[in-house]
């Protein structure tokens, strides 16, 4: 019985010391950024996303996990002023791209991540955009209280047909790149 005892109370101490260190981290939204940068045959525009929340898995000082809702709705235009910014807003809003009406919320959760260093990780996870879920992979530099990472979708893995190659031909100098960029940085 005293040898049971003893085993009872080394599973409990050991769950204990597990459990605390693993820590959720909270991100702030309003002081986290999320630019995007998609490209054409003629150029390219930019803006800005919103979080609607998110936070950041750690076991000690190690990421291991994530999740993050984006507010689909909160596409703006910063490269264009007037009429121009309002029309690409709208569009990248309407059924032609993210159809935001019926498709308001991307997820993206983190699923694997290996370390490469004290600050650096190789993060896959799932992200789901017009209620379609695929696997992508960065890497996030995690320094304090703080993250960043330059993240590459192919659009047209998220049926977001508007101006791809992947989708139509003969499209010359109206082509719209299947790759846009996104800038994180996150605090948290």
């Amino acid at each position: 019985m005293k040898n049971l005892k003893t085993l009872t109370v080394a599973v409990l101490a050991i769950s204990f010391f597990s459990f605390t260190a693993m820590i959720d981290k909270k991100v702030n939204t309003e002081q986290s950024t999320v630019k995007w940068v998609g490209k054409k045959v003629t150029g390219q525009h930019e803006g800005t996303i919103k979080l609607e929340s998110g936070s950041l898995q750690f076991d000690g000082k190690t990421l291991i996990g994530g999740n993050f809702v984006i507010d689909m709705t909160t596409i703006t235009v910063t490269d264009l002023e007037g009429k121009g910014k309002t029309n690409l807003e709208g569009h990248l809003k309407s059924d032609d791209f993210f159809g935001v009406e019926k498709h308001g919320k991307a997820n993206f959760t983190i699923t694997k991540v290996n370390k490469i260093d004290d600050k650096n990780h190789e993060v896959s996870g799932d992200l789901t955009i017009k209620n379609i879920t695929k696997p992508i992979n960065f890497t996030m530099e995690v320094d304090g209280n703080s993250a960043t990472a330059k993240v590459i979708v192919d659009r047209s893995k998220f049926d977001v047909r508007y101006g791809s190659p992947s989708f139509f031909n003969d499209l010359k100098d109206k082509a719209i790149y299947d790759d846009f960029e996104l800038s994180v940085t996150l605090s948290f």
